[in-house]
């Protein structure tokens, strides 16, 4: 029994972590803007964009409907996280980066009424995002891939 405390606890802890680290990006990116603005790396360059909406900009100006969904999400990853009983490991894992997205950009929109994305590829044309949307995809990944694999 306490073996699954433990876990448990290890998993809301990295949950934290993401949203720890998603935030503190954010928070470099607002208050430094003019220093980071267009410094171009390999794969990606760094931008500032306000955005208003969820994944692509759908949901725009939808800023008490799209804290509500981070809201319902939060409290039912958490729930699935403390007290199911028949997880695996990597079903631990998705919930964590999910969950720790989720936190992160639910904040912003819930606080400034508008998340920070700033990560921009290079390689394809694809929308600016930030740490806490590549938690919630790779979460996403690991659910798929739990779910496949359960299956066969």
């Amino acid at each position: 029994m306490n073996n699954k405390i433990q876990t448990r606890i290890y998993f809301l802890s990295l949950s934290i972590f993401i949203v720890l680290i998603d935030q503190f990006t954010k928070y470099l990116m607002f208050y430094n803007k003019k220093l980071f603005i267009n410094k171009d790396f390999l794969l990606f360059k760094l931008d500032f964009v306000k955005n208003y909406g969820a994944a692509f900009n759908i949901f725009s100006g939808s800023r008490i409907f799209l804290s509500l969904i981070s809201i319902v999400f939060s409290i039912l990853l958490i729930y699935l996280m403390l007290w199911k009983n028949n997880l695996i490991v990597l079903d631990l894992y998705s919930y964590s980066f999910i969950l720790g997205g989720t936190i992160g950009n639910g904040m912003d929109r819930i606080l400034k009424g508008y998340v920070i994305d700033f990560i921009n590829l290079n390689i394809i044309n694809f929308p600016v995002f930030n740490v806490a949307d590549v938690a919630i995809n790779i979460g996403f990944v690991f659910l798929l891939f739990s779910i496949f694999k359960n299956n066969r």
